[in-house]
């Protein structure tokens, strides 16, 4: 019976040919009898023509060859899980429900240990603050804060020139014009500033983060790491987070500052508010404890984005596939969390500076 091997079946018109020859006998007569010990060569595709023509199961009368059963054994074991899938699909959503909560308890758990081994490294540093890596937090200082301003100063003026638009054409209606002020003030300094600056930080230096460690990971420079004696925790992941709650509360002053110019500079154009009213009315409409206020959102967004990122970072694998993901999901979760953080500082603080 010759070769029947995927490069000579493959051959224009064979598989017709055969298909033209078998189909006069009959699949599923019980007095058919096969034999396939002639057949020289025989592989996977040869065995899927035979299988599908016998109906996907065999047949009463069949003579295998050396070799040829593990073929069709394999066949019958695929059909027969094929078979089973249906029957488990009404339970797939509890599947994906379980396997969702095990993963936010290993991420969870994950989350706690790098908690955990931050409050010993910090220990650690200010026993000893001589040896603490203090050349590694400046150079993360100066790449999230200082390479950060361009991006967070044109945002946040565009995000004050829009709030001060939008406001002022509901006052003008009420005749309020002189709450603008009052309006941009608690929202900018209060909520939108540190919320901004930290939702940028998260897509900027969140992910230039997670793929930095990831990077780390699939060259196998963790492992060099480790094998020299130097701690992930206290090199990698300590200046990080310290050059994050630095540069955060800056972020947001800066982000501030931007948007409360662009609100004035609307202001100006929209209701013809000067500059000197603005300057001189915003500490009486914005009290002090705001601004503490927002300046400790960005200290804590800063540490909540910096510990997220080297999570997510540290569980990449060795691939390039893991590394897009996880930074994808880095920046993800730090944005969602910052948020929901946010909703806590506003629910715990809701009778400061008021």
């Amino acid at each position: 019976m010759g070769s029947w091997l995927v490069q000579s079946l493959a051959v224009r018109g064979t598989i017709a040919s055969l298909r033209s020859e078998l189909s006069g006998i009959g699949r599923t007569r019980a007095e058919t009898s096969w034999d396939l010990s002639g057949i020289t060569k025989l592989d996977h595709f040869g065995a899927q023509f035979f299988w599908n023509f016998w109906g996907k199961k065999r047949p009463d009368q069949l003579t295998l060859g050396p070799r040829q059963e593990e073929f069709f054994d394999r066949l019958f074991h695929v059909g027969a899980i094929r078979l089973q899938g249906p029957e488990k699909l009404s339970f797939a959503w509890i599947r994906a429900l379980g396997a969702g909560q095990i993963r936010f308890i290993e991420h969870l758990g994950s989350f706690i240990g790098i908690l955990g081994q931050l409050v010993l490294d910090l220990g650690r540093l200010f026993r000893n603050l001589r040896l603490g890596p203090w050349r590694e937090i400046s150079a993360n200082v100066f790449r999230a804060g200082a390479q950060a301003v361009g991006i967070t100063a044109l945002v946040g003026f565009l995000i004050g020139v829009v709030l001060s638009y939008l406001s002022a054409e509901q006052l003008r209606s009420f005749g309020a014009d002189v709450y603008l002020v009052n309006i941009l003030g608690m929202a900018i300094i209060r909520e939108l500033g540190p919320v901004l600056a930290a939702i940028l930080v998260a897509g900027r230096s969140g992910s230039s983060i997670t793929a930095q460690i990831g990077v780390m990971r699939v060259t196998e420079e963790l492992d060099a790491l480790l094998v020299m004696g130097i701690p992930h925790g206290f090199r990698l992941i300590l200046p990080r987070v310290i050059g994050l709650a630095i540069a955060m509360p800056l972020l947001v002053i800066w982000t501030d500052a931007l948007a409360l110019i662009g609100g004035m500079v609307a202001a100006q154009f929209s209701l013809g508010l000067s500059f000197t009213y603005f300057f001189n009315a915003l500490p009486d409409a914005v009290s002090l404890p705001n601004l503490w206020l927002g300046v400790g959102k960005g200290v804590v967004f800063g540490v909540l984005i910096a510990l997220i990122a080297c999570h997510f970072g540290f569980r990449i694998q060795p691939n390039t596939a893991s590394l897009g993901e996880g930074t994808t999901s880095s920046v993800v979760t730090a944005i969602t969390v910052v948020i929901l953080a946010d909703a806590v500082f506003a629910v715990v603080f809701k009778n400061v500076g008021f």
